[in-house]
């Protein structure tokens, strides 16, 4: 049974979700009289912000704060934090779109939506393009707020925001063209990894909040500790993909193998496959249709999961998910130990890699 979410995870989450509603009250206020469509994409994006997700990054930027000397009670790391989960959006609302996903926390994601209201308003032009086009459009909204959010800030606090930022869209872009050419190499499956999650997760949220904080010194240490981490959680994320409950992951079973997302669990079993293998998983992302639909059955789905095991690619993640927690505890021993921030970082590390959403 997985972990529950950690105090000092729960804590953090609690005061960046009051200043992300104070926020999108705010926002909605500016834009009230200016003209009432913007009530619907300012609404859809509060919703799906608030609608779901663990905080992960902001606790981390908070950690990052506090193992820097911030004050672990005040309010010095929650616009950071606010900034993180408000990119996150962006990168979800975006990644929704692009992969076809319908569903997202159990809820139709932000494009089925309008898809949904371009139909029932019998509105002129292509459903899909008109949905697709709104969604990017709120995407963009929250990475503007996201900008905003974070304010005026030091050089050093720039720099960590800046390359947050690019490396989401950099390992993102290199999923998308993964996901095309139907697979990638174990080391590139591990590329995309390193900079679409591992660092946007973990390691920049960590230096951001040592970066608000004054302590960018901490940088190469915080990284030894959060880079192991960060590729754990995607290893993590990859098998809850394949045999994840979707009434805990809150996406539909096989959406993974409906795209043929280029994992490193599915890159591992590609490799180690023999022929007859090989025709099972090169079905994996062969369904997907233009409209985003696809023909996943539970009988193709349980076919490809049998193959993954088989091949020992579920053993060989689980001992990799393993090793680099281990690495990433021992690398806590060389960060400082305020108010209990070793505490705290081993609390969030189980966490991370023991959950089943």
């Amino acid at each position: 049974m997985a972990r529950p979410a950690p105090p000092q995870l729960l804590a953090v989450a609690a005061k960046v979700d009051a200043a992300l509603s104070a926020l999108f009250t705010d926002e909605r206020d500016t834009w009230a009289d200016f003209n009432s469509a913007l009530e619907v994409p300012l609404a859809d994006l509060a919703d799906f912000v608030a609608g779901g997700g663990k905080r992960i990054r902001p606790a981390y930027c908070h950690w990052g704060w506090v193992t820097a000397g911030g004050d672990p009670s005040g309010d010095g790391a929650v616009a950071g934090g606010c900034a993180l989960e408000l990119l996150h959006a962006f990168a979800l609302i975006h990644d929704d779109v692009m992969d076809g996903s319908s569903t997202r926390r159990s809820s139709p994601t932000v494009w089925a939506r309008y898809l949904q209201r371009h139909r029932e308003g019998s509105l002129r032009g292509e459903a899909r393009r008109f949905a697709e086009a709104a969604a990017v459009l709120v995407g963009d909204i929250a990475i503007v707020m996201a900008d905003r959010t974070l304010g005026d800030t030091t050089p050093e606090v720039r720099r960590v925001w800046d390359a947050l930022r690019t490396e989401l869209n950099m390992g993102q872009y290199l999923d998308v063209v993964g996901t095309a050419a139907g697979g990638v190499s174990v080391a590139d499956a591990r590329t995309i990894v390193r900079n679409k999650t591992a660092g946007y997760t973990i390691v920049r949220p960590l230096q951001l909040g040592a970066a608000l904080a004054g302590r960018v010194d901490l940088d190469e240490r915080l990284s030894a500790h959060g880079l192991p981490l960060g590729v754990a959680f995607q290893l993590r994320d990859d098998m809850l993909g394949v045999f994840g409950e979707p009434e805990r992951t809150g996406k539909p079973v096989g959406d993974d193998l409906r795209e043929g997302k280029p994992t490193v669990l599915l890159a591992l079993a590609r490799s180690a496959a023999d022929e007859s293998q090989r025709a099972v998983l090169a079905t994996v992302g062969a369904t997907a249709h233009a409209d985003g639909g696809g023909d996943v059955s539970y009988d193709h789905i349980a076919a490809v999961q049998e193959v993954m095991i088989e091949t020992g690619a579920v053993a060989a993640v689980e001992a990799e998910i393993d090793q680099l927690l281990e690495s990433s505890l021992e690398a806590i021993d060389d960060l400082p130990d305020i108010n209990g921030s070793h505490a705290a970082l081993r609390a969030l590390a189980d966490f991370v890699v023991d959950r089943d959403t």
